[in-house]
């Protein structure tokens, strides 16, 4: 905490200079998320608001880790980094050039406790977009990380979801929730040539490679994989 404080210390600015920049920093990054149902949002967004009238190359980060501070100290939430492990296949050429800081985003987390956040802020209405989303990394988990187009859609269609089905009665246009999953960055979604053609493939991305979401993704499979085990004891 300590840190922060010193290096915005560094600058020639007011206490109250500082003070609006962090609060517009917080104020985009609750509105974005919100808006974009909780997309990433990028560094280079929030290093823009700095930037549009200071000059200082180190502040946007000095100004982005006292946001952090304060989403976790007022807010309660933990302003988290994603770094991408690679561009885009369909766009390599440009996205190559980037640097690691034009790839970084964040994503926001409750730091409550699993069982307060429920019963006080989970909102119910969205549990399906949420059991969708854990359905979807299971398979591609599954798959070894990486499944084609096709295959993901031939376990959708087990599953009662149709590719062309714009008014599921939970989820509504089918494509666009499993598309949003690639906006969300738990999936990426690359076309590959082959001897074939081209092949859409989809790829777990760094939010479902995230530690946490990984180990409740594996003791999700294994106690689907222990129930089956135990169904097939008792029918034996």
């Amino acid at each position: 905490m300590s840190t922060t404080v010193e290096d915005l210390s560094q600058f020639d600015l007011s206490d109250e200079e500082k003070d609006r920049l962090v609060a517009e920093v917080i104020r985009y990054i609750l509105f974005k998320t919100h808006q974009s149902s909780g997309c990433p949002v990028k560094r280079e967004e929030l290093t823009q608001i700095v930037t549009k009238n200071y000059r200082q190359r180190a502040l946007p980060a000095a100004v982005i880790d006292k946001a952090k501070e304060k989403l976790a100290s007022i807010f309660g939430y933990d302003l988290k980094e994603l770094q991408r492990t690679r561009p885009p296949a369909k766009n390599q050429t440009r996205s190559s050039q980037l640097s690691a800081a034009d790839m970084r985003s964040y994503i926001v987390i409750s730091q409550l406790p699993s069982n307060v956040y429920q019963k006080h802020v989970e909102d119910i209405s969205t549990a399906h977009l949420t059991g969708f989303t854990f359905v979807i990394i299971s398979v591609v988990h599954l798959a070894g990380g990486k499944i084609s187009e096709e295959n993901l859609w031939h376990h959708m269609r087990r599953m009662g979801l149709q590719e062309a089905d714009e008014n599921h009665p939970a989820l509504g246009n089918v494509k666009v929730s499993l598309e949003a999953l690639v906006q969300q960055r738990y999936l990426q979604k690359d076309k590959v040539s082959g001897p074939e053609g081209t092949t859409v493939m989809y790829e777990l991305a760094e939010r479902a490679l995230d530690g946490e979401v990984s180990q409740k993704i594996k003791e999700y499979i294994s106690q689907i994989v222990n129930r089956d085990l135990g169904t097939v004891e008792v029918d034996d």
